[in-house]
């Protein structure tokens, strides 16, 4: 597929990291440097210049495009990249939003253009998801929810039921299946044999159920209902915002009073405070530690390590970041932030999904996109179909859409067309997968 990215910062990155080894892939901004940091590091043409300009789309192969990503910071240049492309050529397009001003003009039709991916919201909705599963490193729903994946770690002095066992030993709960197992910074998908170790990460194919009982093996939490959120600028509205329609009860902290007065209006539903999230006087007179989580969405990765550190020790037993730099992810788990997220990372995923095929329905992408994860369709003609599913090479089945309803399977379980399976792999898998299901 012919891809043509517009805007080279982090979104626009995070996109290409994902789609150039699979796509033919040419990136246009007006920073010099950040073209040639991207040309130095993946296989892609680059052109200089504004995607605002009818010559600079044209140049960079607009007019022969099958799809245009607008991901540049600035809404309305998306928006206008957009209807150029649209004008130039056949090619879908796709727009990046930063907050959620857009969204309900874009779901009512009024905007012209195949899909649009506010950042904002896509992050929130990161975060409700982990708040539903706390204890695991990162949470997907897939197949209209039925279908949890999950990252969990597992550690001897919280894991002593799996830690040392193999798979077939270990009491798992019911209704999930374990699809892969990190470690050492390689991934296998896991035998009945495969003893688990350790600091072993594994992802996880569950019911909704069974992915709460994953979250208390792992962690002991529970789903939680209501949260500390530090930071009410736009990302900090919107997590509050969403939380908030999710029935998850919120408090925000926010240190710049014109922000927590602005916070205040558009929040009925949430309790709004202007003092500083570094303030041990403050958490404690508040009982911030009793809070079910804390969500740090300010703009600056050191006071948010900073207070999720103070939140671990009044006593939250969860904390989220959202990361303003992505390369702080390490420093913040080392440090024992229990999740880190990426906005680009999440924002990415979603504006990927144009370049899969019609039969797969959904993708996320994990492990700072070491796997991705598909929802796809069996073809009649599938060299797989009737097979067992440990048979796909390179590739973990993690649960199975058939007849209306969803099941785990295991190994020796049978592909059929026209199941819809959930399924793991490495990027550079995907276009094989696609194929041969």
């Amino acid at each position: 597929m012919r891809v043509i990215v517009v805007g080279a910062g982090q979104v626009g990155h995070t996109v290409v990291k994902s789609l150039a080894e699979t796509h033919e892939c040419t990136v246009i901004d007006t920073d010099e440097a950040r073209l040639q940091a991207l040309s130095h590091a993946y296989d892609v043409r680059v052109t200089r210049g504004s995607g605002t300009q009818r010559e600079t789309l044209l140049e960079a192969g607009a007019a022969d495009a099958d799809l245009v990503l607008a991901c540049t910071s600035r809404d309305e240049v998306n928006l206008v990249i957009a209807m150029l492309a649209r004008r130039l050529s056949s090619a879908r397009t796709v727009v990046r939003a930063t907050g959620m001003d857009y969204l309900a003009a874009w779901h009512a039709g009024d905007l012209d253009v195949d899909l649009l991916v506010s950042k904002a919201f896509e992050t929130a909705s990161a975060v409700a998801r982990v708040l539903q599963v706390p204890g695991a490193r990162h949470v997907d729903f897939f197949a209209g929810g039925e279908v949890v994946v999950l990252g969990v770690d597992i550690h001897e002095a919280k894991s002593p039921w799996c830690v040392g066992r193999p798979l077939r030993d270990a009491d798992l709960p019911e209704a999930s299946r374990v699809v892969a197992v990190v470690r050492d910074g390689e991934w296998a998908g896991p035998t009945a044999r495969e003893v688990l170790r350790d600091g072993d990460r594994l992802i996880v194919t569950a019911s909704p159920a069974a992915a709460r009982s994953w979250s208390r093996l792992v962690s002991g939490a529970e789903p939680v209902d209501d949260i500390a959120l530090f930071g009410a600028g736009r990302m900090g509205t919107a997590i509050a915002r969403v939380l908030s329609d999710r029935g998850i009860s919120v408090r925000v902290i926010e240190p710049d009073a014109v922000r927590a007065r602005a916070a205040a209006d558009v929040l009925d539903r949430a309790r709004v405070f202007h003092a500083s999230g570094l303030d041990p006087e403050f958490l404690r007179r508040e009982r911030i530690g009793a809070a079910g989580a804390a969500v740090f969405a300010g703009r600056d990765d050191s006071r948010n390590l900073h207070g999720a550190l103070l939140a671990k020790i009044q006593g939250v037993g969860l904390t989220l970041t959202v990361l303003d730099n992505p390369a702080a992810a390490e420093v913040f788990v080392a440090a024992g932030v229990d999740v880190a997220i990426d906005p680009g990372d999440e924002t990415a995923e979603k504006m990927a999904r144009f370049t899969f095929g019609e039969r797969t329905r959904q993708v996320a992408m994990l492990e700072d996109d070491r796997f991705e994860v598909l929802d796809i369709a069996v073809r009649a003609g599938s060299r797989y179909a009737h097979r067992p599913v440990d048979a796909v090479p390179g590739a973990g089945v993690g649960a199975i859409v058939r007849d209306g309803g969803v099941f785990f399977p295991g190994g020796e379980d049978e592909l059929r067309p026209g199941d819809r399976v959930i399924v793991l792999t490495e990027p550079g898998r995907v276009p094989g997968i696609e194929h041969d299901l």
